[in-house]
């Protein structure tokens, strides 16, 4: 099947488009891909609604009109890469995420997007709604990508370590013998963009100028590494809010503009390496995807928290920009054949369940 998956992640920067052939089990074909940015009213609300997600009806006003505008603009991303598709798979804009692991039908995940509207706009049909049967069965729902990512690195050397930087990090551990351990690691981009937006008025800390420029703080950062999140057994996952109240407590918002951001890269890195500690043995490398990798105060804090080496994933030759929106390609495909999305080592699942929803153009 021809593909295209949308993704539009936790850092709320825009959707990324990517157009993959497969058959939900092999990759024939990677094509073209593209990243079209929120619009900065968007992105804006977009933030207030996470903020507000945990009070509002699913009618509400200003919800519905930024789920039309987000909507518009991942039609807007097919429209623009121009390629002709069977499928689209997409994801929608994560506003809440409150699982309850092993305990089906106690979980919520919330999605925003609306596939009817955006299956019209295109004229193809739309997989949509990825992670609720997951979190209705007890799992965490998230995250989604590791099937793929196994697919992908088939004949990489193992143990292998797929770290990915969004808003929050997640990563994918494969063993030698196909085994998956996936969870959200932490923190990532998210909070270090909001700390950005609120020192300097920027939407993210370009290039890591502003960390590079501080020193963490130890005790805030000593704070912070208390969490129980980092101590918690994996299959484990994060809402993108989930450690705004710790970051508060533990004093981060007393730091100079470049020691906070500095103490966020570091808190970042360090939440990666105590995620290394659940990995049934050390991977060989660490690949790295998401706009994490862009950033070099976050790329260097990660090779001197972790062993093993720390490569962008480019070095297998994958584009870290579009591997989530490929990865959603894949999915589509996995639903519309009935394949297992989540497993359960990767979400906490009973079994390898299946998921998604279908809807016509």
């Amino acid at each position: 099947m021809r593909t295209i998956g949308l993704m539009s992640g936790t850092s709320l920067d825009g959707v990324d488009a990517a157009w993959v052939e497969t058959d939900g089990d092999r990759i024939g074909r990677v094509g073209p891909s593209l990243t079209l940015p929120y619009d900065p009213a968007l992105r804006r609300d977009l933030r207030r609604l996470l903020d507000m997600a945990g009070d509002l009806p699913a009618d509400d006003p200003f919800l519905l009109d930024c789920e039309r505008r987000l909507t518009e603009r991942h039609a807007e991303a097919v429209v623009r890469l121009g390629q002709p598709a069977d499928l689209l798979g997409f994801h929608g804009q994560t506003i809440l995420h409150r699982p309850a692991a092993g305990q089906p039908g106690k979980g919520r995940t919330w999605q925003i997007g609306d596939a009817a509207l955006l299956a019209r706009a295109t004229g193809i049909r739309v997989v949509h709604d990825f992670r609720s049967a997951d979190v209705a069965a007890g799992g965490q729902g998230a995250p989604l990508v590791p099937i793929v990512h196994a697919v992908m690195a088939a004949d990489l050397p193992k143990p292998l370590a797929i770290l990915n930087l969004g808003g929050v990090g997640n990563v994918t551990w494969i063993g030698a013998d196909h085994r998956l351990v996936a969870f959200d690691t932490g923190p990532a981009n998210g909070p270090l963009d909001d700390w950005a937006r609120r020192a300097t008025g920027a939407d993210y800390d370009k290039d890591g100028r502003l960390a590079l420029a501080g020193q963490p703080d130890g005790a805030v950062l000593g704070r912070l590494l208390a969490h129980p999140y980092l101590a918690a057994l994996p299959p484990k996952s994060l809402d993108r809010l989930d450690f705004d109240r710790a970051l508060r407590e533990a004093g981060a918002g007393d730091l100079s503009p470049a020691d906070g951001a500095a103490t966020l890269v570091a808190f970042c890195a360090c939440a990666v390496a105590a995620a290394a500690r659940h990995f049934p043995e050390p991977p060989r490398q660490w690949l790295v995807a998401g706009g994490g990798r862009r950033n070099p105060a976050l790329m260097r804090a990660l090779a001197s928290a972790l062993a093993e080496p720390v490569r962008p994933v480019e070095v297998a030759g994958w584009d870290g920009d579009a591997l989530e929106a490929q990865a959603f390609g894949v999915l589509a495909a996995r639903v519309v054949k009935g394949l297992p999305l989540t497993y359960p080592g990767t979400t906490g699942a009973p079994e390898p369940l299946t998921g998604g929803m279908l809807t016509a153009a």
